[in-house]
């Protein structure tokens, strides 16, 4: 099968090599996938780089967010069958980059006959992030204001939509002004270029109250700014770091604003509480059969431009999701 290999670190235009590798063989508890669309995501750069909190052994192929077909099960698999429409994580080792992956059973969702393998791939990671920063992390209410950082890219256009379906009033910055226009149209009533300032404009927009919840998925300078326009008793949402600088909260204005700094780390839930993120899949399916949310997949393309694609991905230059079709 053909593949996309990390042998070295580096950035993925240069140590992503296109190769022909063995069908991979499921372990216990793991599903083999025929990949029908693997959507590319900012850890995917990271992997590449050795910069991301997992570091696989080398070699290893890239791609955490894949949709297709079961080809093969392991020893004791029960939520998946041969044959059956999935999305999934694959494990870290063979990724999705692949027109085989694996993928711990636990990451397997069956996908809704209403759902396209290419939104199903790139529903999976983006949206799940979304749900449990904003419901479960934020406690977002219907009537709060959301502020949601790099709204045009993969986890902005999915906060966007999240917000907007549980009832909140959702303001957007995003860098240019197509991206900006792109944030109105998926729905922000408010859509601001943060090349610009949005510190004065979502003071004027809320009336110098701020933001209930800030969606943050960029860090450095962005969360120096989001600290001055977060309301009382606020929530700002870390979801990553895009901007390369880990910014550093001053607890003493975290108290005198009474608002709180909290982690959203996704991928933990399915150690710590699968249950949820069962929960979670069930009414992401349920907001799409309805409509309220459709992940915008902005490109899709073959194997061999997905190190090109990454690589727009770690220069902003991108918008919604990148959708790679591995068998093309």
């Amino acid at each position: 099968m053909r593949a996309l290999l990390v042998s070295e670190l580096g950035d993925p235009a240069s140590v992503l090599r296109l190769v022909d590798r063995p069908t991979p063989q499921p372990s216990i508890g793991e599903v083999r996938i025929d990949v029908q669309s693997c959507a590319l995501n900012f850890p995917d750069v990271l992997l590449c780089q050795g910069k991301y909190q997992v570091r696989p052994d080398l070699p290893f192929t890239p791609g955490i967010e894949v949709a297709g077909v079961v080809t093969a099960i392991g020893e004791g698999v029960t939520r998946a069958t041969v044959g059956d429409r999935v999305l999934a994580s694959p494990s870290y080792a063979h990724g999705g980059l692949a027109e085989q992956t694996l993928a711990p059973e636990s990451s397997v969702y069956v996908l809704p006959e209403s759902m396209g393998f290419d939104h199903g791939a790139a529903l999976h990671i983006t949206y799940h992030t979304g749900h449990v920063a904003l419901r479960r992390r934020a406690n977002l209410q219907a009537g709060e204001t959301l502020l949601v950082h790099a709204g045009a890219g993969g986890t902005g256009t999915a906060a966007i939509q999240l917000g907007k379906a549980f009832g909140a009033t959702v303001i957007a910055t995003a860098g240019g002004a197509d991206k900006v226009d792109l944030c109105r149209r998926l729905g922000a009533d408010l859509a601001i270029d943060y090349t610009n300032d949005f510190v004065e404009p979502v003071k004027q927009f809320t009336n110098g109250r701020g933001a209930d919840v800030i969606f943050d998925p960029v860090g450095g300078d962005v969360f120096d700014k989001s600290t001055k326009v977060i309301a009382w008793e606020g929530r700002i949402l870390i979801i990553g770091f895009t901007s390369g600088r880990i910014a550093e909260a001053k607890t003493n204005h975290v108290l005198i604003k009474n608002y709180s700094v909290v982690g959203v780390h996704w991928g933990n839930y399915a150690l710590h509480e699968p249950a949820l993120n069962d929960a979670i899949h069930l009414e992401l399916c349920d907001l799409f059969a309805k409509g309220l949310i459709e992940p915008l997949v902005s490109e899709v393309l073959a194997l061999a431009e997905a190190p090109a694609a990454l690589m727009r991905i770690a220069a902003r230059g991108s918008v919604g999701k990148i959708v790679i079709h591995p068998h093309a």
